[in-house]
């Protein structure tokens, strides 16, 4: 079987994007003030709350666990467990992050009108990623 390069692409999005929350939660509120997380977040961060490290760790192994479908689809680790599921949901859940986004730049809700224009614009990207490497991987024999 031929190395699915959207999907190993997708993965190493996710990885990159997880590897991003490391950074925050290591380097603190400036990281978190600097990816978007909001003024909260990184007011707790300095602080020496706990909260922006266990909701940040959260999105860490989410992220980290998307990856591993990916890289597994893409045929470069092991098969993993209802693969063809898991990335429909995964696709799912980009394409609905980015397009959502948008919708927010006019009403921010405590984040800035381009966090969501970026994010959006990084997620539907994602998304498209694993959309057309999910068809290869599903159509093409």
């Amino acid at each position: 079987m031929l190395m699915n390069t959207l999907l190993l692409s997708a993965g190493a999005c996710s990885a990159i994007a997880a590897l991003a929350h490391v950074g925050c939660i290591v380097f603190g509120a400036s990281w978190y003030r600097f990816l978007g997380a909001g003024e909260q977040m990184a007011v707790w961060a300095e602080q020496g709350n706990i909260r922006p490290t266990i909701i940040t760790s959260g999105i860490i192994l989410v992220l980290s666990i998307w990856a591993l479908y990916a890289f597994s689809a893409a045929g470069v680790i092991q098969r993993l467990p209802l693969l063809k599921l898991a990335l429909a949901l995964i696709t799912g859940v980009y394409l609905f992050r980015g397009v959502a986004g948008f919708f927010f730049i006019n009403n921010p809700i405590g984040r800035s009108p381009e966090f969501w224009f970026w994010s959006s614009v990084i997620c539907l990207s994602i998304g498209i990623l694993h959309l057309a490497g999910t068809y290869k991987l599903i159509f093409s024999k």
